[in-house]
């Protein structure tokens, strides 16, 4: 069963062989269909990019496979296909016919994340169209093994400095190493990501653009359009914005209504009157929340994990914290409460534990996929 199977592999590493999946796809790739793959790198994003341009490309009648990670409470949110979350029974075949492929040997040795791109893609055979996101980096991640027509680069800043580096130039190469034919680049905070991007793309004869050169005056007036019926926040706009450029690079004409179903859950999604949930981790989604939210107070549920910048991020979401409620979540990667809670008062931020909602208090659950998920199990 592909349950039990993946429960045998870590979910995380300290190091990664970088060899393994092009060797092991390089070996099997015949068992694979060749759809239009568009390839979505970057930091901050990359869900929601995908996840609105999969539901339009769905809605113009094209078959398409959309893979995203990590998934909040189920699996099966990973792997999205013509409009839906791939059932236990997709999901199971998939499995058994991928362990016929494999050697004995690489199916024990590939990771989570391998084993799951590989699941994936052959759930998608027969789509028209894949949207495949990155799941650490963009050169070596696993994604990348797949011949792509399109790269969507999302925002670019720092995340994964253990494996990425902790210099921006180093992380954006990495990412952007991944590109192939043609790149769409998103607006950037860091001005130099832009330059290396047309560097990359020169040295690899990709056709480079960025955002705004393929948005015209109309797209922009559905686009606001669209972000008032889905209630979209100012930096999911700009993921909207991207995801129809892409839309626009391969000659697609589209109306507001093929982004009806287009939201992804857990990206400032709200639950109740009184309650919003993000999956952000990093500063740069500190930042874009409090450009959403400010000068609304919120009671912060938070926890972190240590290889996180938590006081940068808590810093930053500071302005629009009325105190923090630090939810308990085990995972071996969570910081030691007592560094948090030492963090939080010398930045002047009062602290206590989260037992209960308050139906009178604003509350926004932040901190990664795991804060999220147990948030939702303790509801």
């Amino acid at each position: 069963m592909l349950g039990e199977f993946l429960r045998e592999k870590p979910l995380y590493y300290s190091e990664i062989d970088y060899s393994r999946m092009p060797r092991v796809f390089g070996e099997i790739k015949s068992s694979f269909d060749a759809p239009k793959v568009i390839h979505v790198i970057g930091t901050n994003g990359k869900g929601t990019t995908g996840r609105f341009l999969a539901t339009a490309l769905h809605s113009l009648g094209f078959k398409v496979g959309h893979y995203t990670s990590p998934h909040i409470l189920e699996f099966n949110e990973r792997i999205w296909l013509n409009g839906a979350n791939a059932n236990d029974e997709t999901l199971e075949e998939a499995h058994q016919k991928l362990q016929t492929i494999l050697a004995k040997s690489d199916s024990g040795t590939l990771s989570y994340f391998e084993y799951t791109t590989l699941l994936a893609m052959l759930i998608f055979r027969g789509c028209d169209f894949v949207v495949l996101e990155a799941g650490l980096g963009g050169e070596h991640d696993a994604t990348a093994v797949f011949e792509k027509a399109l790269t969507l680069v999302t925002p670019i800043d720092y995340d994964h400095e253990a494996f990425l580096g902790s210099d921006i130039t180093q992380i954006a190469k990495t990412k952007l190493n991944a590109m192939q034919k043609s790149v769409i680049m998103a607006n950037q905070k860091h001005r130099e990501i832009a330059l290396i991007a047309q560097i990359i793309a020169l040295k690899k004869s990709a056709k480079f653009y960025g955002v705004d050169e393929l948005i015209e005056e109309e797209d922009k007036r559905k686009i606001e359009e669209i972000s008032k019926n889905l209630s979209l926040f100012p930096y999911l706009r700009e993921n909207l914005k991207l995801s129809i450029s892409a839309l626009n690079f391969f000659g697609l004409k589209y109306s507001v209504e093929d982004f009806n179903n287009a939201k992804l859950f857990g990206r400032l999604t709200k639950i109740g009157e009184n309650v919003l949930i993000d999956v952000g981790h990093n500063p740069l989604a500190a930042a874009s929340i409090v450009e959403s939210l400010a000068p609304q107070k919120y009671v912060l549920i938070y926890n972190s994990y240590k290889d996180k910048n938590y006081r940068e991020i808590l810093s930053i979401l500071k302005p629009i914290i009325e105190h923090v409620e630090i939810i308990t979540v085990h995972d071996a990667r969570i910081e030691d409460e007592a560094k948090l809670q030492k963090t939080l008062e010398e930045l002047g931020i009062k602290h206590r534990p989260f037992k209960e909602i308050d139906q009178n208090s604003n509350y926004l659950v932040f901190g990664s996929f795991s804060v999220v998920e147990q948030f939702l199990r303790n509801l």
